[in-house]
C-alpha cells in the first residue's frame, strides 16, 4: 500500500471532439502569446481566494524547530472520518468548502471546454468493452460494460456446452446495480472458488480502503455472507472451495493480520499477526494453486509464509526469515518453486530454485545470474514453462523458458517506447501465455502466444470509437543530462503537426518513488493535450527502476534530491532540444509524484507556467513524524525516520515541499485532494495550498479540489473520473494560454 494514485484501467478508445483540435493541433506559437494567456488568467486573479486562519502550532524534534501555523486542519479524530465523513470537525469542513467554491469559480468559464474534453475522452473509449475471456476449466471468465455503466460486469460462459445452444452468458455481478444509490463503489478483489459454484467479492463504499468481503452463490446469484467489512480488500481462496483467507486492517489502516473463515461466515480464526508496523500483509495464491501465499513486506525486504492449499488448517511454513534489504518471491512451476531475488548483492535481481516441498532458503540454487542493469521485474509458471519480463535502458522485454532443455527465446518490440505486459491467467498445464504490447501512439494489442510453436494470435486491438491513426503521432525518446553526469530517459508524445521549435507548450509528467516504473504505455486521456499542439513528456527519474534497481536505490533516502533534480533536468532538455520553451510547460503528477511537483517548483519554479499535484504528499516531514498515520512506520525504509534519525530529518526538510515554500514566484497551481484518502490525507494538500497562496510574491493561481465523497483514486466511476481529468487538463491549457480561444469559441456558439 504505497503513496502511489491509483492508475485507472482504461479499456480506452473515444470519439471525435466537435473541435477542429480532434483533427490538428492549433498554432501554439499564435496561442501561446502573453496577451491571450492574460484574458483567463486575469479574470480568475480579480476573484477573491479564501484565507486560512493561521494557529501556529511549534514543534521540537531532534533539537530542532519548526513551525506549522497550519495544522489545524488535520482532524484528531481522523479514523473516525475516514470511516463517517460526516462527523469531520465543522470548520475543517467550511474551509473545504470554501476551497471547492473557489476553485468552481475560477473554473466556471472552462466549463464548457471541460465538457468538451470530457466527451473527447469518453469518445476514444468503447462503452461496451470487454476483457478477452480467460479459460478456467469447464468456463471462461470475463468481464465488460454496459453502454454508458460506470462499473464492470463480471460474467461467465461455458467453454464446450454440453446441450448445443446452452453457451449464454451467466451474469456473476453487476457493479451498476451494486453502486445504485453509492457516492462512492470500488472493487477490491474479484474470484471465484475452485469449483465455480461461490464468488468472493471486496467492495468499499467509502473510499477509504476499509473492504467488505462478501460471498455469493452463483447457482441461485444470492449472497450468503459479508465475512468482514475490515478487510484490505486482499483473499484467497483454499482448494476445498469453502476456506477463505483474507486480511485485516487496523484502525490505523495498516494491513496487519490474515483470517482463515468458512464460506458460510463461520468464525474467524487468527492464521497470521504481523508485529512489525512497517510491514504490509498480503494473501494469494500460487501458480498452480499448490499453496496459499502470505507475504510480509517491508519497502526493501521480504518474508514468505505458505499453506497447503488442501489442508487450510495447516500452519504456515516459513520459506526465509526478513532480512534487511532482503527481497524475495515464489513463482510456482512443475518442476519446482522460482524465486526472483536480490540476495548476496544482486541489486537487479537474479533468479534461484527449489523444490516444492522444501522451498526454505537453504535449497535455493542459482538457475539466472544477476547482469548489472538489466533488471528483472517479474516471473510467470506454468507447468512446463517459466517466463520473466526484464527491462534494460528503459525497454522491457519478455523471455520464455523450457523447463525440459532450459531453452529461451525473447519476444521484443522495436518502436523507441513501449509497454510490455503478462497475464497469469487461470490455467496451469498450458502452452499458452497471455501478452500485451502498446506504446504512446499504439493502442493495446491482446496476443495469446505459444511457448512451443512461437506463434502468436491477436485476440483484441483496443478500438478508439472516435478514430485513431498512430500515424498522426510521432513518438520519441531522448536522454536527458542530469546534474551529476547521469542520462535520464524521457519518452516524448506529439502530434505530427506540432512545431517542434520550441513554440509549442509542453506537459511534464513523473513519478519517481518506490521503484514504481511508469511504462510507455498508450493512454487516452493525454491526446486531448496532444491534439492541441501540446507535449506531453513522461520523465524516467530516479526513484524509479527505469534503468535497473539502482535507478531506484539512488533516488530514496539520502539521496532522495535526485529525484527531483532529474525532473527539473528533463524539463531543462525539453527546452535544451527545441521542444518547448522555459515556462511554457505544466508540471503534473499524483501522490508521491504530487511530492515531485511541489519539490520541483520550490527548485525551478520559473520552468512551469502551471503546476498539477493530485493527491500530494507535500507534508512529508510531519507525515513522517506521525506514526499513527497509516503510511508512516511502513515508509521509514523509503523516506527516512525524522523522528529518531536527524541525518533523515535534515535530509527531508531540505526537499518536504510545505517546509520550502519561500516568498517567491511561483506557477499556477492546482492541488487535489480526497476527503477519507488514507495514502495521503486530504490535510496535506490543504495546508500546503494554504502556506503557498498565503507565502508566494507574485500573485498566480492556487486552487484546491477537494472531493468530499471519495479517497485517493478520486471518483470512483469510469466516467466520474474521466470529469476530474478534464478538469485538471482545463487548467493545464488555461495556464499556458490554450484555453482562451476555445472558451471564446464555445461562449459564442452557446450564444
Amino acid at each position: 500500500m504505497l503513496r502511489k494514485l491509483s492508475a485507472l484501467a482504461a479499456i480506452s478508445v473515444l470519439a471525435a471532439c466537435s473541435s477542429p483540435a480532434a483533427d490538428a493541433p492549433q498554432d501554439p506559437a499564435a496561442a501561446n502569446t502573453e496577451a491571450t494567456r492574460m484574458n483567463l488568467i486575469d479574470r480568475a486573479l480579480q476573484i477573491s481566494a479564501p484565507t486560512a486562519e493561521q494557529r501556529p502550532l511549534t514543534i521540537e524534534q531532534l533539537g530542532r524547530t519548526r513551525t506549522d501555523e497550519y495544522a489545524w486542519l488535520r482532524d484528531d479524530n481522523w479514523q473516525e472520518v475516514m470511516r463517517d465523513p460526516s462527523l469531520l470537525q465543522a470548520d475543517i469542513r467550511a474551509h473545504l468548502e470554501a476551497e471547492n467554491a473557489y476553485y468552481e469559480e475560477v473554473m466556471s468559464p472552462t466549463e464548457a471546454l471541460q465538457e468538451r474534453i470530457f466527451q473527447e475522452i469518453r469518445g476514444r473509449i468503447r462503452e461496451d468493452d470487454s476483457s478477452v475471456p480467460e479459460r478456467d476449466g469447464e468456463f471462461e471468465y470475463y468481464t465488460r460494460f454496459r453502454e454508458g455503466g460506470q462499473y464492470p460486469i463480471f460474467a461467465r460462459r461455458p467453454v464446450d456446452p454440453a446441450t448445443p445452444g446452452d453457451d449464454a452468458e451467466q451474469i456473476l455481478l453487476d457493479g451498476d446495480a451494486e453502486a445504485e444509490g453509492i457516492e462512492y463503489f470500488d472493487f477490491g478483489t474479484v474470484g471465484h472458488s475452485p469449483d465455480h459454484r461461490y464468488l468472493a467479492y471486496s467492495v468499499d463504499i467509502r473510499g477509504s480502503e476499509y473492504y467488505e468481503i462478501r460471498i455469493r452463490d452463483l447457482a441461485t446469484g444470492e449472497d450468503v455472507a459479508t465475512l468482514t467489512d475490515e478487510s484490505t480488500g486482499d483473499f484467497a481462496w483454499a482448494n476445498d472451495s469453502t476456506t477463505l483467507f483474507w486480511v485485516w486492517r487496523d484502525a490505523n489502516g495498516r494491513s496487519k493480520r490474515v483470517y482463515r473463515q468458512d464460506r458460510e461466515a463461520g468464525e474467524s480464526v487468527l492464521v497470521y499477526d504481523e508485529p512489525d508496523d512497517g510491514f504490509f500483509v498480503n494473501i494469494g495464491n500460487t501458480a498452480g494453486d499448490s499453496y496459499v501465499v502470505i507475504a510480509a513486506s517491508g519497502h526493501t525486504t521480504s518474508e514468505v509464509r505458505l499453506i497447503d492449499a488442501d489442508i487450510p488448517a495447516s500452519d504456515p511454513v516459513l520459506v526465509a526469515a526478513r532480512e534487511t534489504d532482503v527481497e524475495y518471491s515464489l513463482t510456482e512451476t512443475g518442476d519446482g518453486f522460482y524465486i526472483l531475488t536480490n540476495l548476496d548483492g544482486a541489486v537487479d535481481f537474479q533468479v534461484m530454485r527449489a523444490p516444492l516441498d522444501a522451498p526454505q532458503r537453504e535449497n535455493w540454487e542459482p538457475v539466472i545470474d544477476h547482469r548489472p542493469g538489466t533488471l528483472i521485474t517479474g516471473l510467470l509458471g506454468f507447468r512446463d514453462w517459466m517466463v520473466r519480463v526484464e527491462r534494460e535502458n528503459a525497454l522491457p522485454r519478455i523471455i520464455v523458458r523450457n523447463l525440459g532443455d532450459g531453452a529461451e527465446h525473447t519476444i521484443a518490440f522495436d518502436e523507441e517506447a513501449y509497454s510490455l505486459g503478462i497475464d497469469p491467467g487461470f490455467e496451469f498445464a498450458t502452452n499458452s501465455m497471455r501478452f500485451s504490447y502498446e506504446s504512446p501512439s499504439t493502442p493495446e494489442e491482446t496476443y495469446d502466444y505459444d511457448m512451443a510453436t512461437r506463434e502468436r494470435e491477436l485476440r483484441k486491438r483496443q478500438e478508439i470509437p472516435s478514430g485513431h491513426n498512430p500515424a498522426d503521432y510521432v513518438v520519441r525518446r531522448i536522454m536527458a543530462p542530469a546534474h551529476d553526469g547521469e542520462q535520464i530517459p524521457v519518452t516524448l508524445l506529439y502530434h505530427r503537426d506540432t512545431p517542434v521549435d520550441g513554440s509549442a507548450p509542453a506537459m511534464l509528467y513523473g513519478y519517481g518513488s518506490y521503484g514504481i516504473t511508469i511504462p510507455a504505455s498508450f493512454r487516452v486521456t493525454p491526446l486531448s493535450l496532444v491534439d492541441r499542439g501540446m507535449i506531453y513528456a513522461v520523465a524516467h527519474i530516479r526513484g524509479s527502476q527505469a534503468r535497473g534497481y539502482g535507478w531506484y536505490l539512488d533516488g530514496k533516502l539520502e539521496n532522495k534530491m535526485n529525484t527531483f533534480r532529474d525532473f527539473v533536468s528533463a524539463g531543462e532538455a525539453l527546452v535544451a532540444e527545441g521542444f518547448t520553451s522555459r515556462g511554457n510547460m505544466v508540471a503534473y503528477g499524483g501522490s508521491a509524484g504530487g511530492l515531485l511537483v511541489g519539490a520541483a517548483i520550490n527548485l525551478q519554479p520559473d520552468l512551469f507556467a502551471g503546476a498539477i499535484a493530485a493527491v500530494p504528499f507535500v507534508d512529508v516531514i510531519n507525515t513522517m513524524s506521525d506514526p499513527s498515520l497509516p503510511l508512516t512506520p511502513p515508509e521509514w525504509p523509503e523516506w527516512g525516520n525524522p523522528i529518531e534519525d536527524a541525518d533523515a530529518y535534515d535530509t527531508i526538510a531540505e526537499y518536504s515541499p510545505y517546509d520550502n515554500i519561500a516568498a517567491i514566484d511561483y506557477p499556477h497551481v492546482l492541488a487535489t485532494a480526497g476527503l477519507t484518502d488514507p495514502r495521503v490525507t486530504y490535510w496535506e494538500p490543504a495546508k500546503w495550498v494554504a502556506r503557498l497562496r498565503a507565502t508566494r510574491a507574485d500573485n498566480g493561481l492556487t486552487l484546491m479540489r477537494t472531493n468530499m465523497g471519495a479517497g485517493h483514486g478520486g471518483a470512483s466511476g469510469r466516467f466520474d473520473s474521466l470529469r476530474e481529468t478534464a478538469e485538471n487538463w482545463a487548467f493545464a491549457l488555461m495556464t499556458v494560454g490554450l484555453a482562451d480561444a476555445e472558451v471564446e469559441e464555445l461562449a459564442t456558439a452557446a450564444e
